[in-house]
């Protein structure tokens, strides 16, 4: 509701106010349809039509035949001005030089009203008649074909058969979706019979929808009245997204009984979105539910290969699901969906390579087919495999291309998914602020619809940049509900991904059992169960870093080294450069600083090259702690607060800074909380401050 109100406005406060005035508290939080046209604003647009009232009328014609030839032209192109010409020249208006400096602007061989409401104040303010009479004349004039219907439509004075099947015939391929949805529009409007005039509606609606134009489609939804199969099906598909997801499943789910009888493919469509809703709502059984009702088809073999392997896959036998998603990678499919799903079989199987190569394929065909309300989803889907695969930079340009598509046509709930992949591309590259933002910006929007998935994976990366930061103890708070059984555990199919995070800040922040059982020993076995189940090449280097954070001393080194060969054979600098930092650190607390070095040099030299600042700095500390001479993040700055600070100091500094106790400091750095008052008597004398406070306020820019 709220985008038609904006658009009906078109930028005029006074009008908004007047639209929103005569509406229901119902109808202005859409949960009733709004009257059509909208009721108010009359005022408004007489008194734009009066600012040329006092112009002559030769050129007031000029003016209103500008405003008729915008009817079938793409919204925001303007007019043809060669078009304004002839038909003045037809009826006969005399030429008058510099007609477009009144209200009008040319732009090459286009014409453009400076304010949009004018265009409407004119054609609401001339007779119907006149206006009848001015659309007829542009038809007149136009070739046969659809923009000829569209003057011909607005010139009807009420319900005309032949032009309303004439304007439902245009409404196809390879015209662009919104045009076919404005044939359809017209062509509802001239259609007296109830049914066809509902169907019409809804084929509309579903146009505008894949025109990346929701408000426009959920008015013909209201128009439609009488709920069909069709009108369920786009209802359901606008509610995934931007509403509840749990709604738009069932939604779906009816929408699929009602088409099956005559529209057997839509209603395979329809339980494929009701399988993507239970999905996004972490919804498991809802998931398997949606595909295992949707017909065998022979001609289909992708699609029944899709089905069956991912059920499989669900219901515990990996083997013959991998299988079967593995003939959806081999299949060479062209069709957009076809491509998504094969990326998502991908990436259930772990070939992040192959999950990728379908993003791509899959963006190029849905960019060629034109549908703008599918590019959020295909952005989402390559962005969130890239990053899977390592790919941050990558996955960072896709999720912010895909966040603007997202939000131009009108899916928040693509958004909110978009924002959990960049907060967890921030925790990589950027730091706590930027990833706060997105994840925050994840959970604002996952929340209210029960988006677990971007739920799961915007509290991960929350984690993830906290464990970047120094900050174990809250890592492994946020994690600790999503691996663990409970109500806010993490989605089905992403929180495997976040043990590992899991694992290192839980050790890190003294809260896992290391000599045995626990919550993380527990995660730690369910996570070993999982890897049998994935080809990602990362998890079992992850899984052996998990079991070396574990491990009693005699037994850790040989785990991180075996952590270690599992990266040589996977690539990957993000990850490998993490093992290694973690061995380093291990091998320092047991002074073995010497060995130590060579690790987190690496690891230090890794972070570099994939582009992990704050990462980069954890491993810069730990080791110029294990003695190695190494330039001190901030010291090129002869201004930055801790240049003059030993490492050791600028590490305690950041975590006072930050909130830390001494004891909360002692345990992240692994000395003693005397250590820590020494270090912290002296940052005060440096700096030239006599409080926690004031340390906070001078660090505070550059945390």
């Amino acid at each position: 509701m709220r985008g038609e109100l904006l658009r009906e406005a078109a930028g005029n406060p006074g009008l908004l106010t007047a639209l929103t005035a005569r509406l229901t508290p119902d109808q202005l939080t859409g949960r009733t349809p709004p009257p059509h046209p909208l009721p108010g604003g009359d005022e408004i647009l007489a008194a734009h039509a009066d600012r040329v009232g006092h112009l002559p009328a030769a050129t007031r014609t000029l003016l209103l035949i500008a405003a008729a030839a915008h009817a079938h032209e793409p919204e925001g192109t303007g007019a043809d001005l060669a078009l304004v010409r002839r038909a003045a020249a037809s009826a006969a208006v005399p030429h008058t030089p510099g007609f477009t400096a009144h209200t009008l602007r040319q732009a090459g061989d286009r014409v453009h009203f400076d304010e949009p409401l004018m265009r409407r104040a004119l054609l609401h303010r001339a007779p119907p008649d006149r206006r009848r009479a001015v659309h007829a004349l542009l038809a007149g004039l136009l070739p046969p074909g659809y923009a000829a219907l569209i003057q011909r439509a607005c010139a009807s004075p009420g319900p005309d058969a032949p032009l309303a099947a004439a304007l439902e015939a245009a409404a196809a391929p390879p015209r662009p979706h919104a045009d076919r949805a404005t044939a359809l529009a017209h062509a509802a409007a001239l259609t007296r019979d109830g049914t066809a005039r509902t169907a019409r509606c809804a084929e509309a609606a579903e146009q505008y929808r894949l025109a990346g134009d929701p408000g426009r489609a959920r008015t013909l939804l209201a128009r439609a009245g009488r709920a069909t199969g069709p009108a369920h099906h786009t209802r359901g598909l606008l509610a995934l997204a931007d509403g509840p997801a749990p709604d738009a499943h069932e939604t779906l789910l009816t929408a699929a009984a009602l088409l099956a009888p005559h529209d057997p493919g839509r209603a395979r469509d329809a339980l494929l979105g009701a399988a993507e809703a239970a999905w996004a709502a972490g919804d498991a059984l809802g998931y398997l539910d949606a595909l295992t009702r949707i017909p065998a088809d022979a001609a289909d073999r992708d699609l029944a290969h899709y089905r069956d392997g991912m059920c499989a896959v669900l219901r515990g036998r990996t083997g013959a699901g991998h299988l079967l998603l593995r003939r959806c990678l081999d299949s060479g499919a062209r069709d957009s969906g076809a491509l998504l799903r094969a990326g998502a079989a991908g990436l259930v199987l772990g070939d992040l390579d192959a999950a990728c190569r379908a993003g791509t394929r899959a963006l190029a065909a849905v960019r060629a087919s034109g549908a703008d309300a599918l590019l959020p989803q295909a952005l989402e889907h390559l962005a969130y495999a890239e990053l899977r695969a390592g790919r941050h930079a990558r996955a960072r340009a896709h999720a912010l291309d895909g966040l603007r598509a997202a939000r131009r046509t009108g899916r928040p709930n693509t958004a909110a998914h978009l924002h959990a992949v960049l907060a967890l591309a921030a925790s990589v590259e950027a730091g706590v602020r930027e990833c706060a933002a997105h994840a925050g910006a994840a959970l604002a929007g996952a929340a209210p619809h029960g988006l677990v998935q971007a739920e799961t994976l915007a509290t991960w990366a929350s984690a993830r940049a906290d464990l970047a930061a120094g900050r174990p103890a809250e890592a492994a708070a946020r994690l600790d509900p999503l691996v663990r059984p409970g109500p806010r555990r993490g989605h089905f199919a992403t929180r495997m991904l976040a043990v590992p995070c899991y694992v290192e800040a839980s050790v890190a922040a003294g809260r896992a059992a290391v000599r045995g059982g626990g919550a993380v020993a527990e995660a730690v076995a369910e996570f070993a169960v999982w890897a049998t189940r994935t080809t990602d090449p990362q998890v079992p280097a992850q899984l052996a870093r998990c079991r070396a954070l574990l491990a009693p001393d005699g037994e850790a080194a040989e785990r991180y080294e075996e952590a270690l060969a599992h990266h040589e054979r996977a690539g990957g600098d993000f990850e490998q450069a993490r093992t290694r930092l973690l061995f380093g650190s291990w091998l320092r607390r047991r002074r073995r600083t010497r060995e130590a070095r060579e690790p987190l040099r690496d690891a230090l030299v890794g972070f570099e090259r994939c582009g992990a600042p704050a990462w980069a700095a954890r491993a810069s500390g730990e080791l110029r702690a294990a003695g190695a001479a190494v330039e001190a993040p901030g010291r090129s700055g002869a201004g930055a607060p801790l240049a003059g600070l030993t490492p050791q100091q600028a590490r305690i500094a950041r975590c006072v800074a930050e909130g830390a106790t001494n004891r909360e400091v002692a345990r992240r750095l692994s000395v003693s909380t005397r250590t820590v008052d020494h270090h912290l008597r002296n940052v005060f004398a440096a700096l030239g401050v006599r409080s926690r406070t004031e340390l906070a306020g001078l660090l505070g820019n550059g945390l």
